[in-house]
């Protein structure tokens, strides 16, 4: 039995850091450049393994060199390699810009990914089946997450589903189905078409949603933290202060920790903490997965960044 099955998308990373952001028509000179892997389904399978959970990701990568090195990066980071499959052309791309408070813009070329089908879930049911939490994004089809929460329910094993990014067609009746939804403010607006511009209206939104049905809802707040709200109940989990230099993969770190501390047995507060002492780390350093500390390094990067 694995801890985690992760069901998501793989990308190609290629990240430019540059000194401000060019407005329109505008061409700019950037200082650096550098190539990594990404994709919110497997950020948040890697930061998962690396902390030591037992991983399965159910993703499709092209047929192409970015592909093929995206199935050698699994291996080494000890992700089972049943999950994953290789279709035809080419694999996710995401081009990245980087400015220098580490905030960034993202452009997704879905690829590969788009291959990811309910049917190809069908074929895994034994990696789904015999796991302890599925995880979700939404950078594959809904179709797919749908029957991914299904399969869930059926087999009796909890889903959390990471609303990223917003998709303004999400069915409120399949977000009800999970054991955990974890949007971030914009993704809560999106979702409720209510203002969460402040704590009071996150709160409102959010209740809006236990009322319709969701049972964990945990709502993402940057440095702030995370807010965890279930019926009659409402806990800030504080962040950690750090000096921010990439946040690139920020929130999928947040979430492939925070399926890990849960999964090895942790209560919903102690494993958002440890899930935001994590993520504070990873924006640390520069680049997504790689910037994602094993089990071993945390202790010691932890004590640099405080």
């Amino acid at each position: 039995m694995a801890d985690i099955t992760v069901i998501g998308s793989n990308m190609f990373e290629l990240t430019t850091y540059v000194g401000r952001m060019p407005v329109q028509g505008e061409t700019l000179e950037a200082p650096e450049f550098e190539m990594g892997f990404g994709g919110k389904g497997a950020n948040q399978a890697i930061a998962a393994a690396r902390l030591g959970s037992d991983v399965n990701f159910i993703t499709m990568v092209g047929d192409d060199s970015f592909g093929q090195q995206q199935l050698d990066n699994y291996r080494e980071n000890g992700i089972r390699p049943e999950g994953i499959g290789v279709g035809k052309g080419s694999s996710g791309v995401a081009p990245i810009f980087v400015d220098p408070t580490g905030d960034n813009r993202i452009l997704i070329i879905k690829g590969a990914n788009e291959q990811l089908t309910p049917a190809v879930l069908d074929e895994k049911i034994d990696l789904i089946k015999d796991s302890k939490l599925i995880v979700l994004q939404q950078e594959i089809a809904l179709a797919t997450n749908y029957h991914a929460i299904d399969l869930g329910l059926k087999y009796n094993v909890p889903v959390l589903l990471n609303p990223a990014p917003a998709n303004d067609h999400l069915n409120i009746d399949y977000v009800s189905k999970v054991a955990f939804f974890t949007p971030n403010e914009t993704e809560l607006a999106t979702l409720t078409g209510m203002p969460t511009g402040n704590l009071d209206e996150i709160q409102a939104a959010a209740n809006h949603l236990i009322d319709l049905g969701v049972g964990n809802l945990i709502i993402t707040l940057g440095s702030k933290g995370a807010l965890w709200v279930t019926k009659g109940h409402a806990e800030i989990v504080p962040g950690k202060k750090v000096k921010a230099i990439d946040t690139t993969g920020a929130g999928d770190s947040f979430i492939g920790s925070f399926a890990h501390y849960y999964t090895q047995g942790e209560d919903v507060p102690t494993a958002l903490q440890h899930a935001n002492a994590y993520a504070a780390v990873t924006v640390t350093r520069r680049g997504t997965q790689k910037a994602y500390p094993t089990a071993a390094e945390l202790a010691e990067l932890q004590q640099v960044t405080e």
